[in-house]
């Protein structure tokens, strides 16, 4: 489990089909331990000095971006919450439910606007104000419309994430809000009594 509050951006030093090796600065990982690669929970099995080792399955290679990532690359990593730790962003497990691709960034200010293409496995989780993660950063969602969704970042997570070299085009990771799905299927459950209503949800927080 994550929270979607980046510690690093690491390199990829070497790429195989079912590998990366990545340098990163951060510290106390162990081999067996998960960090989340780009939003993309994974296992280190292999550690020397600043370098850590991954393997990734082909279900991970199809559904994620890291078929895109070549040597060189600039990933965002966070290691798996502590217990004692504050939840600075939001609960993210680092399962990938999609990817999709930047449609526009834009500046004003000190602030970064930036608009992400909704697919169809999308459109039914994303609401004004509602959580979701983006190559494994905690975002908000401040605009959602049918085709399309945009976040605001400020410059602390523009500048210290792997978007201050994101384009246009680029194919992201997106994690959906896990309470948003668990309250779709409560709802679209027909086959069980439950007391779940639009109204009792507006009163607990959920929508």
């Amino acid at each position: 489990m994550f929270t979607g509050i980046i510690e690093d951006v690491g390199k990829i030093i070497d790429f195989a089909d079912s590998a990366i090796r990545v340098e990163t600065n951060l510290d106390g990982i162990k081999i067996g331990d998960s960090v989340a690669v780009n939003g993309v929970c994974l296992t280190a099995t292999k550690i020397s000095n600043n370098l850590i080792d991954f393997d990734y399955s082909p279900t991970t290679s199809k559904l994620t971006n890291i078929s895109c990532l070549q040597k060189n690359s600039s990933v965002n990593l966070e290691r798996a919450l502590q217990l004692n730790s504050r939840l600075g962003g939001h609960i993210v497990y680092g399962h990938i439910d999609t990817t999709t691709a930047v449609a526009d960034i834009k500046k004003a200010g000190n602030f970064y606007f930036i608009k992400f293409k909704i697919n169809e496995k999308m459109k039914n989780y994303i609401v004004d104000k509602g959580f979701i993660a983006v190559d494994g950063i905690s975002l908000t969602v401040s605009e959602c419309g049918n085709t399309d969704f945009s976040v605001t970042m400020i410059p602390e997570t523009f500048n210290k994430t792997i978007f201050k070299t994101r384009k246009i085009n680029d194919i992201v990771n997106i994690e959906l809000d896990i309470l948003a799905k668990y309250v779709e299927k409560m709802l679209n459950n027909k086959n069980k009594e439950t007391d779940i209503s639009l109204q009792m949800l507006k009163e607990n927080g959920f929508i």
